[in-house]
C-alpha cells in the first residue's frame, strides 16, 4: 500500500471521480453492491482473523479468537445485510421506519425498535435495542430524514477521510459503510499502524467498492494522516481515537493551540466527526434479595466488559458504581476480583498500556494487582472517593485492564440510589459514550416510570440494561456515538453517529438503549471465559454471510450447538 501523499495522488484523483459516480448511482445498484461486499467479506474472513490474531498475540485456534471473528468480519457482514434491507424498502417507496415497532420514552421522545431487525438476529435470544429520537422529533420528521443524503441525486460529490481505530479491526470497515451510505460520500481509509496488517483482508472484503472507485484503503504514519487531511480533494474527516488526538488535529500541538481554541479558529477547516471513548460506568442496582448466584453473575458480566480485547475498548467499563450500604458489596467486589484473576492470560498488546496502568497504581498504591500480562497486570481499585473531583479513574480513560469501584453513600434503596448513581455518572465521569445498568427484572418492574426516568436522565449515547454496550455496538441498525451536544472545543466522547443501518438523520437521534438477559445462559459468546467462542463465532460468520437459507440454516444450528457448550 502507498505510504506517501505523492504516491496516493493519482488514487485520490480517481476517488474524486468515484465520488461523482457514487452520487449518480441508482439505489438498486448501491444495494446490489452490499450483497457483493457480503460475499467478499466472507471470503476474506479467515485471513482477516488470522491477521488480527497475529497483531494481538492470540492463537487463532483458541477461544479468544472468537472476539476477532465477531468484531471483525461478522460485524461487517451483518451491517451489509441490515443496510440492504433498508435500501430495499426505499426502492419500494417505503420507509424502513415503518418496518420497526414504535414506542415512547420520557420527555416526549419516540423510540424505534431496531433489534431484532434481520431474520438472522434470532441467534441472540432475549436481546433488544431501541433508538431514541431526540425530544420533539416526530415519526414524520424521522421518515423524511431517512437516507436524506443517499437519496439526493443533486448532492455535491464528496470524499471522507476515515482515520481508522487501532483496537477493533472492524471499526474502520464499518466506518466505510457509514461514509458511503449515511453520508453518501466516497471514502479513503488510513489504517492505524497497529492494524495495518489487516489491510489486505479489508481490501479484499471491499473489493467491489474499490473496483468501482469509491473506496481507497491505505496505511501510514501520522504525517500521512496530516497530509491527507490537508489535501484539497478531502472534504470531511472521521476519527476513531482519543480526545487528545482529536484536539491535536483540530487545534494543533504547538503552544498556540489553546489560543486557537479560545478564539474558535481551528487549524482544520473541514467538518470532522468522531468517536473518542471515555470513562464508561456500570451502575449496579441491587436489592437485599439478591442471591450469591446473582452477585456472581453480574460480577462475571462486568469483568468481561473490562477485559474484552484485553481492555483496549472505548466501550469498556472502567468504573463500577454501587451503594455503599449494600450488605453484599464486599462479596460483589470479591467476585469481580476472582474473575479478573481467573480470566485467560493474554498479551496487553496496545502501545502505552504499561504506562497507563502504572499511572493508576502510582495514584492508588493499594490497588489489587491480579495477574494477566506481567507488563500490564489486571488491576482493581476499590473504595474510590466519589467526591474527589480530580480522581484519575474518573477523568482519564485508562485504555487498559483496570477497573475501579465507587461505593456511593446514602440509601441502598433502588428508588433513591439509582438517581444518585445517574447524577454521579453524568457529573463526575469523563465522556458520554456508553453506560450500563444492572438491575433485577423484578426491581425494574417495581420502579416503573422511575426507572424509565433514570434512563432518560443518563446522558450517554448508548445504554445497556443487563447487557454490555459492546453487544449493542454490534447491532447494525442501532446507532453508535456520544450523547449529542458536544462541540469542537469541548468534544467529550465525540460528535456524530455511525452504524445506523436505518439511515436516520443523525440530527434526529439521541441515543440507543439496549437490554439483555438478567441471567445469561449459556455463556454469552463475548465472555472472555467462553470455551467455544472461536468455533461459534466462525460458524455465525458463515451463517450470516451465506444468503441461501438452505445452506445457512445448518450452519446456524451448528453455531447454536457450539454456543450451548460455551
Amino acid at each position: 500500500m502507498p505510504a506517501t501523499i505523492a504516491e496516493l495522488e493519482p488514487s485520490l484523483i480517481a476517488l474524486r471521480e468515484g465520488a461523482e459516480r457514487w452520487v449518480r448511482l441508482p439505489l438498486a445498484e448501491k444495494r446490489a453492491l452490499l450483497r457483493e461486499v457480503r460475499a467478499t467479506t466472507l471470503a476474506a474472513a479467515p485471513a482477516w482473523v488470522e491477521a488480527a490474531c497475529a497483531i494481538k498475540g492470540i492463537d487463532p485456534r483458541k477461544p479468544l479468537a472468537g472476539e476477532e471473528w465477531s468484531s471483525g468480519p461478522y460485524s461487517v457482514i451483518t451491517a451489509t445485510s441490515a443496510l440492504e434491507k433498508t435500501l430495499r424498502q426505499l426502492e419500494r417507496g417505503r420507509s424502513p421506519i415503518d418496518e420497526v415497532e414504535f414506542g415512547t420514552a420520557p420527555g416526549g421522545r419516540t423510540t424505534l425498535k431496531v433489534y431484532p431487525y434481520l431474520p438472522k438476529d434470532v441467534v441472540l435470544q432475549g436481546y433488544e435495542a431501541r433508538v431514541w429520537l431526540r425530544p420533539g422529533v416526530s415519526l414524520d420528521q424521522a421518515r423524511r430524514g431517512v437516507a436524506r443524503a443517499l437519496r439526493d441525486p443533486h448532492r455535491e460529490p464528496r470524499v471522507t477521510l476515515v482515520l481508522g481505530a487501532g483496537n477493533i479491526t472492524g471499526i474502520p470497515a464499518l466506518d466505510v459503510l457509514t461514509a458511503l451510505y449515511q453520508e453518501a460520500s466516497a471514502v479513503v481509509v488510513k489504517l492505524n499502524p497497529i492494524n495495518a496488517a489487516v489491510g489486505d483482508a479489508i481490501a479484499q472484503a471491499f473489493a467491489p467498492l474499490i473496483d468501482l472507485g469509491v473506496v481507497l484503503i491505505t496505511d501510514g504514519d501520522h504525517e500521512l494522516g496530516e497530509a491527507l487531511m490537508a489535501h484539497e480533494l478531502i472534504d470531511r474527516v472521521h476519527l476513531t481515537g482519543s480526545r487528545h488526538t482529536h484536539d491535536a488535529i483540530v487545534w494543533g500541538r504547538d503552544d498556540q493551540a489553546e489560543q486557537r481554541r479560545a478564539a474558535g479558529t481551528p487549524l482544520l477547516s473541514k467538518p470532522i466527526s468522531s468517536e473518542l471513548g471515555g470513562v464508561g460506568p456500570a451502575i449496579v442496582v441491587p436489592e437485599d434479595g439478591w442471591s450469591s448466584e446473582n452477585v456472581d453473575d453480574v460480577a462475571r458480566n462486568i469483568v468481561t466488559q473490562r477485559l474484552h480485547n484485553s481492555g483496549f475498548n472505548c466501550v469498556a467499563t472502567q468504573v463500577v458504581v454501587l451503594p455503599d450500604a449494600w450488605q453484599r458489596a464486599d462479596e460483589f467486589v470479591d467476585a469481580m476480583r476472582r474473575y479478573l484473576a481467573a480470566a485467560p492470560v493474554r498479551p496487553a498488546y496496545y502501545p502505552g498500556a504499561s504506562s497507563r496502568q502504572l499511572a493508576v497504581v502510582t495514584v492508588h498504591p493499594d490497588a489489587a494487582v491480579l495477574g494477566g500480562d506481567p507488563n500490564v497486570p489486571r488491576t482493581l481499585v476499590d473504595h474510590l472517593d466519589p467526591e474527589k473531583a480530580d480522581e484519575h479513574l474518573f477523568t482519564v480513560e485508562t485504555f487498559a485492564p483496570v477497573l475501579g469501584v465507587v461505593r456511593l453513600p446514602g440509601s441502598r434503596e433502588p428508588q433513591a440510589f439509582l438517581p444518585a448513581a445517574v447524577a454521579f455518572a453524568n457529573d463526575r465521569l469523563d465522556g458520554s459514550l456508553s453506560a450500563g445498568i444492572h438491575i433485577h427484572p423484578v426491581t425494574r418492574e417495581r420502579l416503573g416510570e422511575h426507572f424509565d426516568t433514570a434512563v432518560a436522565d443518563l446522558r450517554y449515547g448508548t445504554i445497556g440494561i443487563n447487557a454490555w454496550t459492546g453487544t449493542i455496538f454490534g447491532m447494525p441498525a442501532g446507532t453508535w456515538g456520544a450523547f449529542p451536544g458536544q462541540t469542537l472545543d469541548d468534544v467529550g466522547s465525540g460528535i456524530g453517529i455511525v452504524h445506523n443501518a436505518l439511515l436516520l438523520d443523525p440530527e434526529h437521534v439521541e441515543r440507543t438503549v439496549g437490554s439483555g438477559n438478567w441471567k445469561p445462559s449459556p455463556t454469552p459468546l463475548w465472555y472472555v471465559d467462553n470455551k467455544t467462542a472461536h468455533v461459534t463465532a466462525r460458524r455465525l460468520t458463515r451463517f450470516a454471510g451465506i444468503d441461501s437459507w438452505a445452506i445457512a440454516a445448518p450452519l446456524g444450528a451448528a453455531a447454536i450447538e457450539s454456543y450451548r457448550k460455551g
